[in-house]
């Protein structure tokens, strides 16, 4: 089932109607009020009325004369772009857009790979991925913290199993003990699942220190390993390190299907039957 959304926009607080946009967009590509108002199946005089009745309320020129012909003022290419981007957003894709944490949609990029599912990988943290969800953005949702889809009561599939390791430069020794880590400072990885080690480490009275806030996994490995005194919690499947808290940061990884269809039906079978055997090669546990 296909759909078509015409999109009006409000321009400085003033209301401008898609058929605006539409003689914008066409005069800018014809160069040619008369050629544009052909094309769109409208008279010359309803082109030119709706492209002064939109200059008068925002008080602005939007068609100029130029050595070409007719053409788009900057303001008027400014406006029309925004309102491309807008569009852009209610338009079906033809691609499914996969968008989750830097774990769990660096997961489903090998997944559809493999199955041959050809879709759109975005990793982000898992905050700016349920915003793009709710803004209907997002085809499938991704969640390295399984916290995420509690809090927001959303109707999950677990897909994999992870844990966090202790990460550190080669040159500092790993400790043996919870009790060592006092006093110790860390690189934090924004809107991780490393909450379930500062959680642990808060438990048991151990004092830490956040020295540094990043936002991808990648820029906390690159740090700590130029670091002589950093320290990170970095999920297993993503780089090796002490197993120290492995039980208790042990967590969910998941999806959450957002438009679904036979494709997205079939390929999300896959990842919860035969897709296991590549979880478990890429250094996640089974479901």
């Amino acid at each position: 089932m296909k759909y078509d959304a015409k999109l009006n926009l409000f321009v400085e607080g003033k209301e401008l109607n898609y058929k605006v946009f539409e003689a914008l967009k066409c005069v800018s590509k014809t160069w040619s009020q008369r050629e544009a108002a052909r094309k769109l199946g409208i008279s010359h005089a309803v082109l030119n009325r709706r492209i002064k009745e939109s200059e008068d309320k925002l008080g602005v020129k939007l068609v100029e004369t130029t050595g070409a012909g007719s053409g788009l003022t900057e303001y008027a290419f400014k406006i029309l772009e925004k309102y491309e981007n807008y569009k852009n957003r209610l338009k079906e894709r033809e691609k499914p857009l996969i968008c989750g944490g830097y774990i769990s949609a660096g997961l489903m990029d090998v997944l559809s790979t493999e199955y041959g599912f050809d879709a759109t990988i975005h990793q982000t943290d898992d905050e700016s991925a349920l915003k793009l969800a709710e803004m209907d953005m997002v085809d499938i949702l991704t969640l390295d913290d399984p916290v995420r889809a509690f809090m927001w009561d959303l109707d999950f599939s677990p897909i994999a199993y992870d844990h966090l390791v202790l990460v550190s430069s080669p040159n500092i020794p790993q400790p043996a003990h919870l009790d060592d880590l006092r006093g110790v400072n860390f690189i934090e990885v924004q809107g991780s699942s490393q909450r379930l080690a500062w959680n642990t480490l808060d438990n048991v009275g151990v004092d830490y220190k956040i020295s540094k806030v990043v936002k991808s996994p990648y820029n906390a490995l690159k740090t700590v390993q130029k670091g002589e005194d950093l320290y990170t919690f970095l999920n297993r499947s993503f780089t090796d390190g002490s197993e120290i808290m492995r039980e208790d940061t042990k967590h969910i990884i998941s999806l959450v299907p957002y438009n679904r269809n036979s494709a997205l039906n079939d390929f999300i079978r896959f990842i919860l039957g035969k897709g296991q055997k590549i979880v478990e090669y890429y250094g996640f546990e089974r479901v």
